[in-house]
Protein backbone atom coordinates (compact mmCIF):
# COMPACT_ATOMS: atom_id res chain seq x y z
CA UNK A 1 0.00 0.00 0.00
CA UNK A 2 1.42 3.37 -1.01
CA UNK A 3 2.04 5.71 1.90
CA UNK A 4 2.77 8.60 -0.45
CA UNK A 5 -0.37 8.06 -2.57
CA UNK A 6 -2.70 8.29 0.45
CA UNK A 7 -1.67 11.85 1.28
CA UNK A 8 -3.89 14.64 -0.08
CA UNK A 9 -2.22 17.47 -2.02
CA UNK A 10 -3.03 20.88 -0.61
CA UNK A 11 -3.79 23.49 -3.31
CA UNK A 12 -1.96 26.67 -2.34
CA UNK A 13 -3.43 30.14 -2.61
CA UNK A 14 -3.13 31.60 -6.12
CA UNK A 15 -2.96 28.15 -7.78
CA UNK A 16 -5.71 27.06 -10.19
CA UNK A 17 -6.17 23.33 -10.95
CA UNK A 18 -8.35 22.04 -13.82
CA UNK A 19 -9.03 18.40 -14.74
CA UNK A 20 -10.48 17.78 -18.21
CA UNK A 21 -10.60 14.09 -19.12
CA UNK A 22 -7.08 12.73 -18.53
CA UNK A 23 -5.36 16.14 -18.71
CA UNK A 24 -4.58 17.95 -15.44
CA UNK A 25 -3.58 21.62 -15.82
CA UNK A 26 -2.02 23.55 -12.94
CA UNK A 27 -1.67 27.36 -13.24
CA UNK A 28 0.01 29.65 -10.75
CA UNK A 29 2.10 32.78 -10.40
CA UNK A 30 5.24 31.01 -11.73
CA UNK A 31 3.63 29.53 -14.86
CA UNK A 32 1.54 26.64 -16.10
CA UNK A 33 2.24 22.87 -16.14
CA UNK A 34 0.27 20.00 -17.66
CA UNK A 35 0.07 16.32 -16.69
CA UNK A 36 -1.62 13.40 -18.44
CA UNK A 37 -2.80 10.94 -15.80
CA UNK A 38 -2.32 7.20 -16.05
CA UNK A 39 -5.34 4.98 -16.83
CA UNK A 40 -4.83 2.99 -13.61
CA UNK A 41 -5.12 6.09 -11.40
CA UNK A 42 -8.09 8.31 -10.58
CA UNK A 43 -7.66 12.01 -9.68
CA UNK A 44 -10.31 14.04 -7.85
CA UNK A 45 -9.99 17.82 -7.54
CA UNK A 46 -11.89 19.70 -4.84
CA UNK A 47 -11.60 23.37 -3.90
CA UNK A 48 -8.66 23.09 -1.52
CA UNK A 49 -7.07 19.69 -2.22
CA UNK A 50 -6.36 16.99 -4.80
CA UNK A 51 -6.87 13.30 -4.03
CA UNK A 52 -5.21 10.52 -6.04
CA UNK A 53 -6.50 6.93 -5.83
CA UNK A 54 -5.88 3.72 -7.73
CA UNK A 55 -8.60 2.10 -9.83
CA UNK A 56 -7.41 -1.51 -9.50
CA UNK A 57 -5.43 -3.48 -6.94
CA UNK A 58 -2.29 -4.43 -8.87
CA UNK A 59 1.39 -3.80 -8.25
CA UNK A 60 1.67 -1.51 -11.28
CA UNK A 61 -1.39 0.51 -10.20
CA UNK A 62 0.17 0.98 -6.76
CA UNK A 63 3.39 2.24 -8.30
CA UNK A 64 1.53 4.65 -10.60
CA UNK A 65 -0.54 5.85 -7.64
CA UNK A 66 2.48 7.06 -5.65
CA UNK A 67 4.26 8.39 -8.76
CA UNK A 68 1.23 10.36 -9.96
CA UNK A 69 0.67 11.89 -6.53
CA UNK A 70 4.32 12.99 -6.32
CA UNK A 71 4.35 14.46 -9.84
CA UNK A 72 1.15 16.43 -9.18
CA UNK A 73 2.49 17.69 -5.82
CA UNK A 74 5.70 18.84 -7.57
CA UNK A 75 3.60 20.68 -10.17
CA UNK A 76 1.60 22.51 -7.47
CA UNK A 77 4.78 23.47 -5.60
CA UNK A 78 6.54 24.46 -8.84
CA UNK A 79 3.90 26.91 -10.04
CA UNK A 80 3.54 28.49 -6.59
CA UNK A 81 7.13 28.56 -5.20
CA UNK A 82 9.40 27.17 -7.92
CA UNK A 83 12.51 25.01 -7.63
CA UNK A 84 16.23 25.68 -7.91
CA UNK A 85 19.46 23.70 -8.04
CA UNK A 86 22.90 25.10 -7.40
CA UNK A 87 26.11 23.75 -8.89
CA UNK A 88 29.64 24.79 -7.98
CA UNK A 89 32.74 24.46 -10.11
CA UNK A 90 36.35 24.36 -9.00
CA UNK A 91 39.52 24.35 -11.07
CA UNK A 92 42.19 26.64 -12.44
CA UNK A 93 40.88 28.63 -15.38
CA UNK A 94 37.37 27.18 -15.10
CA UNK A 95 34.63 29.74 -15.71
CA UNK A 96 31.03 29.96 -16.85
CA UNK A 97 28.81 32.63 -18.37
CA UNK A 98 25.28 33.03 -19.68
CA UNK A 99 25.29 34.39 -23.23
CA UNK A 100 21.78 34.99 -24.58
CA UNK A 101 19.96 31.66 -24.39
CA UNK A 102 23.15 29.63 -23.91
CA UNK A 103 25.29 28.61 -20.97
CA UNK A 104 28.97 28.79 -21.98
CA UNK A 105 31.33 26.62 -19.90
CA UNK A 106 35.13 26.91 -20.08
CA UNK A 107 36.18 23.73 -18.28
CA UNK A 108 39.69 22.99 -19.48
CA UNK A 109 38.81 21.67 -22.93
CA UNK A 110 40.28 23.24 -26.07
CA UNK A 111 36.85 24.73 -26.94
CA UNK A 112 34.17 26.11 -24.66
CA UNK A 113 31.09 23.92 -24.13
CA UNK A 114 27.87 25.71 -25.14
CA UNK A 115 24.57 24.42 -23.74
CA UNK A 116 21.18 25.75 -24.85
CA UNK A 117 19.11 26.68 -21.79
CA UNK A 118 15.71 24.90 -22.04
CA UNK A 119 12.63 27.07 -22.33
CA UNK A 120 11.07 27.81 -18.94
CA UNK A 121 14.37 27.68 -17.02
CA UNK A 122 16.43 30.57 -15.73
CA UNK A 123 20.19 30.17 -15.31
CA UNK A 124 22.44 32.54 -13.37
CA UNK A 125 26.21 32.48 -12.84
CA UNK A 126 27.84 34.16 -9.85
CA UNK A 127 31.60 33.65 -9.30
CA UNK A 128 31.91 29.84 -9.17
CA UNK A 129 28.20 29.01 -8.70
CA UNK A 130 25.64 28.14 -11.39
CA UNK A 131 21.99 28.45 -10.30
CA UNK A 132 19.26 26.75 -12.36
CA UNK A 133 15.69 27.70 -11.42
CA UNK A 134 12.18 27.29 -12.80
CA UNK A 135 8.85 25.61 -12.13
CA UNK A 136 9.44 22.11 -13.62
CA UNK A 137 11.42 19.99 -11.14
CA UNK A 138 12.22 17.25 -13.67
CA UNK A 139 13.54 19.70 -16.28
CA UNK A 140 15.70 21.48 -13.69
CA UNK A 141 17.18 18.19 -12.48
CA UNK A 142 17.93 16.99 -16.02
CA UNK A 143 19.59 20.25 -17.06
CA UNK A 144 21.65 20.35 -13.85
CA UNK A 145 22.76 16.74 -14.48
CA UNK A 146 23.75 17.66 -18.05
CA UNK A 147 25.82 20.58 -16.74
CA UNK A 148 27.53 18.33 -14.18
CA UNK A 149 28.28 15.77 -16.90
CA UNK A 150 30.49 18.31 -18.74
CA UNK A 151 33.25 17.92 -16.11
CA UNK A 152 32.47 15.50 -13.29
CA UNK A 153 34.31 16.13 -10.02
CA UNK A 154 37.47 14.08 -9.64
CA UNK A 155 38.44 12.57 -6.26
CA UNK A 156 42.09 13.72 -6.00
CA UNK A 157 41.94 17.52 -6.17
CA UNK A 158 38.15 17.96 -6.25
CA UNK A 159 38.23 19.76 -9.61
CA UNK A 160 35.08 19.78 -11.74
CA UNK A 161 31.38 20.64 -11.44
CA UNK A 162 29.42 19.37 -8.45
CA UNK A 163 26.08 20.05 -6.77
CA UNK A 164 26.40 22.54 -3.91
CA UNK A 165 25.22 19.97 -1.35
CA UNK A 166 27.26 17.09 -2.84
CA UNK A 167 30.18 15.71 -0.85
CA UNK A 168 33.13 14.43 -2.87
CA UNK A 169 35.15 11.72 -1.12
CA UNK A 170 38.76 12.71 -1.52
CA UNK A 171 41.47 10.12 -2.13
CA UNK A 172 45.07 10.34 -1.08
CA UNK A 173 47.55 10.72 -3.93
CA UNK A 174 50.49 8.44 -4.56
CA UNK A 175 52.45 7.63 -1.44
CA UNK A 176 56.12 8.55 -1.52
CA UNK A 177 58.50 5.68 -2.28
CA UNK A 178 59.92 3.85 0.73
Amino acid sequence: MSRIGKLPIEIKEGVNVNLVGDLLTVKGPKGELKFVKNKKVDVKVSEDQILVSKKEDTKEAGAMWGLSRTLIANMVQGVSEGFEKKLEFKGTGYRAAVDGGKLVLHMGYNKPVEMVIPEGLETKVQKNTITVSGNDKQLIGQFAADIRKVRKPEPYKGKGIRYSDEIIKRKAGKAAGK
